[in-house]
C-alpha cells in the first residue's frame, strides 16, 4: 500500500509544512515540541515519501499473528522486518500491531484443543517480542469489547476479574516486551460515551494489576465524520480519568476535498491539544490506498488535498 510520488517540498517555505514539523531531524522537533508523534501505516514496500509527512510507524497488517503464522510453526516476519528496519533507520516509534485479536487470527488456531490453544498464544507473543523487543509500543489486545479471539476461554475467559483473558495477554506482553508501552486498542469509543465506560472497566482493572502504559482509541471516519467536539471531549475526559496516556492509534476522515478539510479543522485540534493525548497515528494516506473510500490525503498522481495542506500548516505552528 502507500506508494506515490511527493517527494519533499524542500526550501525555505518547509517552514509551513508538515515535514518541517515530523519527518526527519529538524522537522520531528515541531511535532515532538509537544511530546506528540504523528504518525501512519506502512503495508507493503515503504512509500517514497512517508518520512516526508510522518514520524512513527505502524504495519497496517504485516505484524498481525494471521500473517505471520499462516501456517503453524511457520513464521513468516518479511514486511513485519522490512517496516521495522524502516522505522528504526528513521529514528521513528514503531508500534507492534497487534498481538491478542478476533480477527485476523490465524485459522488453524480454532481445531486445536485448549491447552494447545494457550500454548500457540504464549509461543506467539514471545516469538514477536524476541524479534522486536525496541518496539516503543505493543498493541497487546485489540477490540476486547467487538472482536474477542475464539481462544479466549483457553487462556483465561472472563474469570474472577471478568477479564482474565486480556489480564493473561498483559501478563504474557509484560514478559516478551519488557521495554515497551502496552496498550490496548479499540474502535466506536471517541463517538459513544457509554462505550468508553465500558471500556474504563477492562483499563482500570489491568491498570490496578500494573500491567498497562496507555489507552488506544481508534477514532475511524464512521465516528470522526459525525462525531460532536462535545461528544470527543466528554470521552477524552473519561479516559483521561484513568490517569494513562492516550493514543489515537487509527485516525480517518472522509469527504470530498471541502468536507474533509472542514472536519480535520474542527476535529483533529481536539485530539492533537488534549494534554493527555500523546501521539496520533493516522490509518493510511494514499488514493487507492486506504481501507476507506475517501479517507486518502494524497491524490494519486502525488498532489495533496487540502486537508493535508492545512495539517502541515496546523502542525508547523502547533
Amino acid at each position: 500500500m502507500l506508494k506515490s510520488k511527493l517527494s519533499k517540498i524542500c526550501t525555505g517555505v518547509l517552514a509551513l509544512g508538515l515535514t518541517l514539523s515530523i519527518s526527519g531531524v529538524g522537522t520531528a522537533k515541531a511535532a515532538m515540541s509537544h511530546s506528540k508523534f504523528v504518525g501512519n501505516i506502512i503495508a507493503g514496500n515503504v512509500p517514497s515519501n512517508f518520512s516526508n509527512y510522518w514520524n512513527q510507524v505502524t504495519p497496517e497488517n504485516a505484524t498481525k499473528w494471521g500473517s505471520v503464522e499462516y501456517s503453524r510453526g511457520n513464521y513468516n516476519w518479511s514486511n513485519a522486518d522490512l517496516i521495522y528496519n524502516y522505522a528504526k533507520s528513521k529514528n521513528m516509534p514503531f508500534k507492534f500491531h497487534t498481538l491478542v485479536w478476533g480477527s485476523q487470527e490465524p485459522n488453524w488456531i480454532s481445531h486445536l484443543s485448549a491447552q494447545d490453544q494457550k500454548s500457540e498464544v504464549s509461543k506467539w507473543i514471545t516469538a514477536a517480542g524476541q524479534r522486536y523487543s525496541g518496539a516503543a509500543f505493543v498493541d497487546v489486545v485489540n477490540e476486547p469489547l467487538h472482536t474477542q479471539p475464539d481462544y479466549k476461554n483457553a487462556i483465561g475467559g472472563s474469570g474472577s476479574t471478568g477479564y482474565d483473558w486480556i489480564v493473561w495477554s498483559f501478563q504474557q506482553a509484560r514478559k516478551a516486551f519488557p521495554n515497551s508501552k502496552l496498550l490496548i486498542n479499540e474502535y466506536g469509543i471517541i463517538g459513544d460515551p457509554n462505550a468508553a465506560n465500558n471500556y474504563v472497566k477492562i483499563i482500570n482493572v489491568l491498570k490496578s494489576k500494573g500491567l498497562i502504559d496507555g489507552i488506544g482509541i481508534q477514532c475511524h471516519q464512521f465516528n470522526m465524520d459525525y462525531v460532536s467536539v462535545n461528544t470527543m471531549n466528554t470521552v477524552l475526559n473519561t479516559l483521561s480519568k484513568t490517569g494513562l496516556p492516550i493514543y489515537v492509534s487509527e485516525l480517518d476522515i472522509t469527504g470530498d476535498d471541502a468536507t474533509q478539510l472542514a472536519r480535520y479543522q474542527q476535529k483533529f485540534p481536539v485530539l492533537y491539544q488534549n494534554p493527555n493525548v500523546k501521539g496520533i497515528t493516522l490509518w493510511g494516506y494514499i488514493q487507492g490506498q486506504t481501507w476507506k473510500d475517501g479517507t486518502y490525503l494524497v491524490n494519486s498522481n502525488g498532489t495533496e488535498r487540502p486537508a493535508l495542506k492545512w495539517l502541515k500548516s496546523y502542525l508547523a505552528s502547533h
